[in-house]
């Protein structure tokens, strides 16, 4: 087995101090006013030989380990896997890895979670809370670990947090229902009581008072995956039991999926039959007989946003606090065939 190559080692053959070799592989070495011709010596030699730090010896040394913790609430919903992918391109643009996990809007496992990713010293937190870990968020905030929550808050926590205006998106959604002259509109909606949600169907409520229609309201369970069952019966139930409605918002994309199958099932055409419209879009959507209107959230906006507040945390950690980053992005509204009549 060939002997791992050392900072010792690289010096040693070089006949400089180890001191030099660190500040050269560290982007100091303009600043110690070393040698360009030296640094570049350096530099050549430790491609050579294939040298890699010791990050564990390195993370000791600086306090730092340059990985953050991304939980999320499933990295296998499309929503929450696109994210992901774009906040470790931008992490990875900026020095950082990620650790990811998926709590499944478990509290418990969210809990065991964060003790996990505690115990590895990760530098900061991304995290779209279940319920019931304020105490395990707070005291991170207490440790001065920078910690930014999105897609939902907690309300009774002051953090740093990124969403989207769910209510006016879900405003939006059933205004365009409404305007195509389909009067009863459902909104089928999780039994979550998490702020996106409650937000999202805020803004439905909101469209049907102000144009004068009843609402038809239903809580759908959200199995995960190996359950969807489920939630597609309790879709199709619903469906008939409502053989007037005219039109449904789904709250997400996997409600989405499930209820174009419960749809499909019972036969009904879209948007003939029943109209359809999602909240947050999927790529299969497009792709759908008719393609599937959503209600489309900024994913690359969201990402960026999410590092920047998060590695300027990181930046001030040692200073005085920053001022709580509360920030709510826009969203659009993507018709296509399946709410046009």
């Amino acid at each position: 087995m060939k002997k791992r190559t050392l900072i010792h080692d690289i010096a040693k053959h070089l006949e400089v101090s180890i001191a030099t070799v660190s500040l050269v592989l560290n982007g100091k070495a303009k600043e110690h006013r070393i040698s360009d011709a030296l640094a570049v010596r350096v530099l050549k030699y430790v491609e050579e030989v294939g040298y890699k730090p010791n990050q564990l010896a390195k993370s000791l040394r600086t306090g730092k380990t340059h990985v953050i913790g991304l939980l999320v609430e499933d990295i296998a919903n499309p929503f929450f896997a696109t994210v992901a992918g774009l906040i470790e391109r931008h992490a990875l643009a900026r020095g950082y890895h990620i650790l990811y996990c998926s709590t499944e809007n478990d509290t418990t496992k969210a809990k065991d979670l964060i003790a996990m990713l505690q115990d590895r010293h990760i530098d900061g937190y991304i995290i779209a809370p279940p319920a019931g870990v304020e105490k395990e968020i707070e005291a991170l905030l207490k440790n001065d670990i920078p910690t930014v929550l999105f897609d939902r808050y907690l309300p009774n926590l002051p953090t740093d947090y990124i969403v989207v205006d769910n209510e006016g998106g879900a405003y939006e959604a059933a205004c365009h229902l409404l305007a195509q002259g389909m009067a009863r509109v459902a909104f089928l909606t999780t039994e979550s009581e998490q702020t996106q949600m409650a937000a999202r169907l805020q803004g439905y409520t909101r469209a049907m008072q102000v144009h004068g229609q009843p609402l038809i309201v239903q809580r759908i369970p959200l199995a995960f995956e190996g359950d969807k069952e489920v939630s597609i019966a309790a879709i199709g139930r619903f469906l008939e039991a409502n053989p007037t409605c005219e039109a449904i918002v789904f709250a997400n994309n996997s409600l989405t999926v499930y209820g174009l199958e419960a749809i499909g099932r019972l036969g009904r055409r879209i948007p003939q039959d029943l109209a359809v419209i999602s909240f947050d879009d999927n790529d299969l959507f497009r792709l759908h007989s008719p393609p599937i209107t959503a209600v489309a959230q900024p994913v690359e906006a969201l990402a960026e946003t999410l590092i920047n507040v998060l590695l300027n945390g990181l930046a001030t950690a040692q200073a005085a606090p920053p001022d709580r980053q509360q920030i709510v992005l826009p969203l659009s509204l993507l018709v296509r065939g399946s709410s046009v009549r």
